[in-house]
Formats: C-alpha cells, sequence, structure tokens
C-alpha cells in the first residue's frame, strides 16, 4: 500500500457486495489500514469468508424496504462512510435483460442513498464504470469527455448512479467520489481470487480446465490486431485507489467528483490470450466467436486526474495480473490445472 495511506482514516466504513471479488480486496485492504469494517451483501456471488473479521449483514439492497434497513444498519453501527460495489455487472446481459438491470443497480443506488440519508452518513465512495464513457471518441480518456453516451444498460445504469449521488451532495451533505474502473484483474491474496467468472482472465482459465479453447469474442475490431483493446488495473491497485478516495472525501476543498482508475495503457484481449500461454505454459489454440453486444472496441483511460489529486498511481502490469490471477487459480483446489497431465492430453 502506498505512502498516503499509512495514516489511518479512523473510520467504520460500511462495505455493500464486500464479499464479491473487488469488494473482498477493500474489505481486506481496509483491515490493513486498520479500519472498521461492516459488509453487506446478497452473497449471490461472494463468499462470508472472503472478510475475516468484518461484521456482515446478508440483504439484497436492491428489495423493497432495503433503504430502511440499511439506515438501521448504519446508525447500530455507527458507520462514517459507504463504499458501494453491489450490483449486477455483466454489459452482455444487461442487453438481454435491461429492465432488470435498471431495476437492479440503481434501486440499490437509491436504497443506498436513502439509508444514508436517513443514518446521517456522509461519505460515499461509488463504485462506477468505463461503460459510462460508450464509445469515446478519443483513444486515452478524460473524465470530462463529451459526449458520454453509454451503448449498454450496464453502463447507463453506472453513469445515473453518479447522477443520483451528485445529486444528494447539496440537499444531505453526502461527499461523493466516484472511481470509474476500467478493466479489473489480478488477485492479491489468492484467497481471494475472482471467484464469479465473469471476467475475462478467470474466464480463459476456466474453459483451460475444462478442457475447451478459450475463445476471443470478436476479431474484426478496428484495433491494432482486431480485437478490443481495453487498460487493465490490477485489483489491489484499485482497493488502494478505494482508501485514497475516502481519505480525499476528508477534504473541504474538492475539485472533482468523478475518477478514472487505470493504467493509461491499452492491451488487447488477444495479448492477454498470449500472456496466458506464457504464464500457464500451456500450449492451446485459441478460438474465435461472434462479437458480444454492448463491446466497444477500443477504451483506454487516462490517470491523470487521480494521480494528481490523490497520489494514486498503479504498481502491477499486466504481467504482475496475469501472474497474479495463474497463482491464485492455482492455489484453489476446485480450479487447480495439472499442467503436465493437460499437455499430454492436447498432445
Amino acid at each position: 500500500m502506498f505512502d498516503l495511506l499509512k495514516e489511518r482514516l479512523n473510520m467504520t466504513v460500511l462495505v455493500t457486495g464486500g464479499c464479491g471479488y473487488i469488494g473482498a480486496h477493500v474489505v481486506y485492504a481496509l483491515h490493513e489500514a486498520g479500519e472498521d469494517v461492516v459488509v453487506v451483501d446478497d452473497l449471490s456471488y461472494g463468499k462470508p469468508d472472503r472478510i475475516g473479521d468484518a461484521r456482515l449483514y446478508g440483504m439484497d439492497i436492491a428489495a423493497p424496504g432495503a433503504g430502511e434497513r440499511l439506515a438501521e444498519i448504519m446508525k447500530a453501527e455507527d458507520v462514517d462512510a459507504v463504499i458501494h460495489f453491489a450490483a449486477r455487472k455483466q454489459v452482455g446481459e444487461s442487453v438481454e435483460k435491461p429492465l432488470w438491470y435498471y431495476q437492479q443497480n440503481i434501486n440499490g443506488m437509491l436504497n443506498v442513498l436513502e439509508g444514508m440519508k436517513e443514518a446521517g452518513v456522509k461519505k460515499l465512495v461509488f463504485s462506477s464504470s468505463a461503460a459510462t464513457y460508450g464509445v469515446p471518441p478519443v483513444d486515452v480518456v478524460p473524465e470530462d469527455v463529451e459526449p458520454m453516451v453509454p451503448i449498454n444498460p450496464y453502463g447507463q445504469t453506472k453513469l445515473f448512479g453518479e447522477w443520483m449521488a451528485r445529486a444528494c451532495e447539496e440537499p444531505y451533505g453526502i461527499r461523493f467520489c466516484g472511481l470509474r474502473y476500467f478493466n479489473v484483474a489480478g488477485c492479491g491474496p489468492v484467497q481471494l481470487e475472482d471467484p464469479a467468472i465473469l471476467n475475462l482472465i478467470p474466464m480463459l482459465f476456466d474453459r483451460l480446465k475444462q478442457g475447451k479453447a478459450p475463445a476471443i469474442f470478436g476479431d474484426d475490431y478496428p484495433t491494432p490486431d482486431g480485437t478490443c483493446v481495453r487498460d487493465y488495473i490490477h485489483v489491489s491497485d484499485l482497493a488502494d485507489a478505494h482508501l485514497a478516495a475516502l481519505k480525499y472525501l476528508d477534504r473541504d476543498e474538492r475539485k472533482y467528483d468523478v475518477f478514472n482508475v487505470g493504467t493509461g495503457e491499452g492491451t488487447s484481449v488477444r495479448q492477454i490470450v498470449d500472456e496466458v500461454k506464457r504464464v500457464t505454459g500451456l500450449p492451446f489454440t485459441e478460438t474465435v466467436m461472434a462479437r458480444r453486444a454492448g463491446d466497444p472496441p477500443h477504451l483506454i483511460g487516462s490517470p491523470k486526474r487521480i494521480n494528481e489529486e490523490m497520489g494514486w498511481h498503479a504498481r502491477y502490469d499486466v504481467d504482475d495480473i496475469v501472474e497474479s490471477a495463474w497463482d491464485a487459480w492455482q492455489a484453489n483446489p476446485a480450479h487447480h490445472i495439472d499442467v503436465e497431465t493437460w499437455k499430454q492430453q492436447d498432445a
């Protein structure tokens, strides 16, 4: 963890979705910083053994009446700040089920804000997304790019969540910081492995585990090798960014309320596949499938604002990301791939 965060925040932080992949890494970082943590999670993807001694409340934050229940929890736990992750996050699924995504993500945000208002909690870090940008007109995207038109319901719900939080600042005194993530990958402690197999790298590993060729969705995009180009950020770097955002919310003068969390560097899907080949040592041949609905061809974020305002900088590169993800995958008995046996079968 970088030097900026060595000083304790002395907060009780409520983390929605804290048992999930990113949420559990943030809970771990908060514990490492000596903070008190409360988690709310419906456990649809997360696991309760991932949050250490954080106090867990099982609930669906998008359900009717969840705002009142969240307010009760915040009051009982004397919560100082909220980090809000809990949401549906699959781009393709959001295209297939738009109404459900609006119901889940917008109602969830509404209930979190309602709970904060009723409990008098004034600090919110919101898990936003680079999907808010849609197909931006520049290669490296700053936060204030125009036009900003999400091309899938998932991105729309994240942008609307930012608007909702911003609207609550003046009437309710809620200080809001939205973090627009790019492609999150890798692993910190191996027990915090991504459990959902919804992101590219664990999806590649899972195909290998099944003895199938990993898939690339589309190789005819207007990019150098025809596959989608993304800005990959290590999940541990992202966790540190959340602690930096909490510290930022303590400032009376804040120039901005949304920040990219990325590296400013682009890596194609095919380059990730090649890195998986190198790290695993498995001589597979990938297959190419049709494009997925809602995927922009090119999305890289400028980290200039968060670098300058919070002093946060990414520490890990794509090699670190794939290597740490593979170490975590292999440490899980349910996922472990016997490389030598796999090679013999492939031969």
